[in-house]
């Protein structure tokens, strides 16, 4: 296991980083997995408090472990609010169902939206009561998660309120990199979410995605990636037991520079998504936005572009059924909502045929709706 400074806190965290939404399932499980991650290494636990009964297991492991309580780093997250008093009462809940005095981090748990910031910058909203609670110590580092338009997380991180980061940033999403920079820039740790999942669903790949990555599973390849940039910190990993730690944590030592057999293969990939999409691949400029019907244009065709180049259908199918029922989470409607309007149309360099690709898309990927697993 590799140690990296999380930014400004200071803090010295593991590069992968347990996250404990889907490990908590049982008692018995949460204790195995917890156990199991602290000895391969793992010094930093996340949790939150819509993760079901995450934060009361893992409390209860915590009382349990023979490791001294300075060596492991604990965060936990909350939902921006505008109500300073509701904050302190979440902050004090988390900490009885943690059993601990303080957590190292809280994190606000998903500033995806403008009024989300809005309630961060108001004097008188949420972060009244998280400032106290950072100065009684018993919160050492704030932070916020975000799964928000870029500019939404640029106006975050420019707010110069937060010491972390958790965004979504992977080989095959990679929209968030000018967040990365000017959190790095501005020293903040870089915490990156669901690697393996929202990364792609990579632990279950296609078989031509694994062609194309071969030697390397696509797995072992984007937390290669990730690893690879030093400006971020930790990875997170969900396991939901013991098992499924093996193969992140094989890779959990190898975070120098690319090889030059990896630089191949990256390239490679980028070589099959324009062989395959040619002319109707979208280059994710977000151009095209806003749209009058709320799509996310280009999320839907960068769905179809994995989709098409590299089989990743299942996966393409698990997000894009969540449009429509994740809020703010993946917000965003269906591509069966397009009028045709063009209004899209001259915005895009590449003149696409926009409408055609979003009916195009709904017909592979529309199936069941899902919902997130923790709402």
């Amino acid at each position: 296991m590799r140690y990296r400074r999380f930014g400004k806190t200071n803090l010295q965290l593991s590069t992968f980083s347990l996250g404990t939404m889907r490990c908590l399932a049982s008692q018995l499980d949460a204790q195995e997995t917890v156990q199991e991650a602290i000895n391969q290494g793992i010094n930093h636990l996340e949790t939150a408090r819509g993760y079901g009964k995450s934060e009361p297991y893992l409390g209860n492991i915590l009382k349990k472990l023979s490791v001294p309580r300075e060596q492991l780093y604990i965060t936990t997250k909350l939902p921006p609010t505008a109500d300073a008093q509701l904050m302190r009462q979440w902050i004090n809940d988390s900490l009885e169902r943690l059993q601990l005095d303080y957590v190292d981090c809280l994190a606000i748990h998903g500033i995806n939206t403008w009024e989300h910031l809005a309630w961060i910058e108001s004097p008188v909203g949420c972060m009244q009561a998280v400032q106290e609670a950072v100065t009684q110590g018993i919160v050492r580092h704030l932070g916020f998660s975000t799964h928000a338009p870029l500019e939404v997380i640029l106006a975050a991180i420019n707010t110069d309120l937060f010491e972390f980061v958790n965004l979504h940033y992977y080989y095959f999403f990679q929209r968030q990199a000018a967040a990365i920079e000017l959190a790095h820039s501005k020293d903040l740790g870089i915490f990156i979410i669901s690697p393996a999942d929202k990364g792609g669903r990579l632990y279950t790949p296609s078989p031509k995605l694994e062609q194309l990555c071969d030697p390397f599973s696509p797995l072992e390849l984007n937390y290669r990636f990730l690893l690879s940039d030093q400006r971020i910190t930790t990875l997170s990993i969900g396991p939901a037991n013991p098992t499924q730690l093996q193969l992140p944590l094989a890779v959990a030592d190898q975070d120098g520079p690319l090889t030059p057999m990896e630089v191949e293969i990256i390239s490679g990939l980028e070589t099959q998504l324009d062989y395959a999409l040619g002319t109707e691949r979208c280059s994710q400029c977000y151009s095209c936005l806003p749209c009058p019907e709320n799509l996310n244009i280009p999320e839907i065709l960068r769905l179809r572009n994995l989709a098409v180049a590299y089989d990743m259908t299942d996966f393409g199918k698990y997000r894009y059924n969540m449009f429509e029922v994740a809020g703010h989470w993946f917000s965003g409607v269906k591509g069966n909502h397009c009028t045709g309007c063009g209004d899209c149309l001259p915005r895009c360099p590449q003149q696409l045929d926009i409408p055609a690709l979003l009916k195009d898309t709904h017909q592979r990927l529309n199936g069941s709706q899902r919902r997130r697993l923790w709402g």
